[in-house]
């Protein structure tokens, strides 16, 4: 192998274990030496245990050698993000308000992946509670992105995100309620799909919370989905299993001619569009029409009343949250989520419902605008990842969703919806490019976006944390 272990796919590693040419003891051994080098910069990972992952590789080694390996994923490195209960870890939730309690349960994504053979290297951070598009939080050392590490890699699937950009092996999971996947993968440069709602089971489901594949490539998270898309009970928001062939994501552009794609540039609400971020989306539309689709642009169809809604509700479930906090663990969360979430403390009921309408607006809003068309195209986020140091974009719990114009829409939708790396800036920052679906049809969003990663600009090498 010429790549480094740590960075080969899921399909480079099943060749390789198959054939005998690598094992799973030396790809993971290459995946720790990764981590161990890049995190005293990027502080991604939180219950990161060599050995642990070891002992599972020579699990998966001997199965391999057996000829009973469990399936493609078999011995494959992967993380979770630290708000996916694994047994016998705590879930802090990036905060340090919290006791660190051992959970009794694997998640649905967990088990699976356990069940698959999977080499469960680290657990990833996330900021307070879930709730920043940042690597800030009270509990974990703050994280930061590979391609520049004074900038946030996003979040809240922060240390996720960093992770499969720096290669932390190919396999990672996040969560998204507004864009938590989509940004740190349009901010690292990396692939991810948030799928149509309920399609990844949950234990503890939550309006428009989805757990989805975090990875440097299309594959690698059509492969992922094969494995954690599959019911369990627990969830009872979960869809029926899918009939769904998750090989068939890899096509070739022909993939696109014909299709229906709007593309969208302006949110309706937020922060405005950098110039660069459209410079890069547009050209991505030109290269998606010239592949034979049918490219139409569309007007705004979010308002800021239907996002100052959305966040005024959610003030208020982590303001009744933290009531229910001793005063100590309060005054252990960040100040900036505090402040954002006591703001609630005075609103009305009359206000509070208006805020869980827009939820239902956003919905019809979206479904409408785009039920016309096969996909969707426009940027993930309006800006550049922030400082590192920044809770959000413009830093001011006044202003704390700006940012989520384009990305929270589909949450409420149920609509599948990608990032896919389409271009950079004049600094060399990653761009993402939002592909979003009609809702099921989360293969098709994996099918677009292959097409795509072969008729755009080739991708740069990817980032060496110094």
């Amino acid at each position: 192998m010429t790549k480094p272990l740590y960075s080969l796919g899921v399909q480079e590693l099943h060749a390789a274990y198959r054939s005998k040419e690598l094992s799973p003891v030396e790809v993971t051994r290459a995946v720790n030496e990764r981590i161990a080098a890049c995190e005293p910069q990027l502080r991604a990972t939180w219950l990161f245990r060599p050995e642990a992952a070891l002992e599972q590789a020579r699990a998966s080694e001997q199965r391999w050698l057996a000829g009973t390996p469990r399936g493609l994923l078999d011995g494959v490195p992967v993380t979770i993000k630290e708000n996916l209960a694994t047994e016998g870890d705590p879930m802090p939730l990036g905060t340090a308000a919290y006791e660190l309690v051992p959970m009794t349960y694997d998640s649905p994504p967990a088990a699976r992946l356990k069940a698959d053979g999977t080499v469960m290297v680290a657990k990833t951070t996330m900021p307070d509670l879930g709730m920043l598009s940042s690597g800030l939080s009270s509990f974990h050392d703050l994280s930061r992105n590979p391609w520049d590490t004074s900038r946030t890699p996003g979040g809240s699937s922060a240390g996720a995100g960093a992770a499969a950009a720096a290669g932390y092996g190919p396999l990672h999971v996040g969560t998204d309620i507004g864009g938590s996947l989509r940004l740190p993968a349009s901010w690292c440069g990396i692939f991810t799909l948030k799928p149509s709602f309920g399609r990844i089971p949950l234990s503890s489901p939550y309006m428009g919370r989805c757990a989805g594949p975090m990875t440097r490539t299309v594959a690698d998270a059509a492969l992922m989905m094969a494995s954690v898309a599959q019911p369990d009970d627990r969830d009872y928001s979960e869809l029926p299993a899918p009939a769904i062939d998750w090989n068939a994501f890899e096509v070739d552009p022909s993939f696109l001619k014909g299709k229906r794609v709007a593309l969208h540039m302006d949110a309706g609400c937020g922060l405005p569009l950098d110039p660069q971020i459209a410079q890069a989306v547009r050209l991505a539309a030109k290269r998606i029409e010239a592949a034979g689709a049918h490219v139409e642009e569309i007007p705004a169809f979010m308002t800021p009343q239907m996002l100052q809604g959305m966040d005024h509700f959610w003030r208020m479930r982590s303001c009744i949250d933290m009531q229910a906090m001793s005063a100590e663990q309060r005054a252990k969360i960040l100040p900036y989520i505090r402040e954002w979430a006591e703001s609630a403390a005075g609103f009305s009921g009359a206000h509070v419902f208006d805020g869980y309408s827009q939820f239902v607006a956003t919905r019809a809003a979206t479904i409408a605008a785009t039920k016309a068309y096969d996909f969707v195209i426009s940027p993930v986020s309006p800006n550049m990842p922030a400082p590192a140091d920044h809770a959000s974009p413009t830093n001011d719990p006044m202003r704390p969703l700006e940012h989520i114009g384009f990305t929270v829409p589909y949450n409420m939708s149920e609509q599948p919806a990608a990032s896919v790396n389409c271009g950079y800036s004049a600094e060399g920052l990653p761009i993402g490019l939002q592909v979003a679906g009609r809702r099921f049809d989360d293969l098709g969003v994996l099918q677009f976006s292959r097409a795509f990663e072969q008729i755009r600009d080739a991708q740069k090498p990817w980032p060496e944390p110094v």
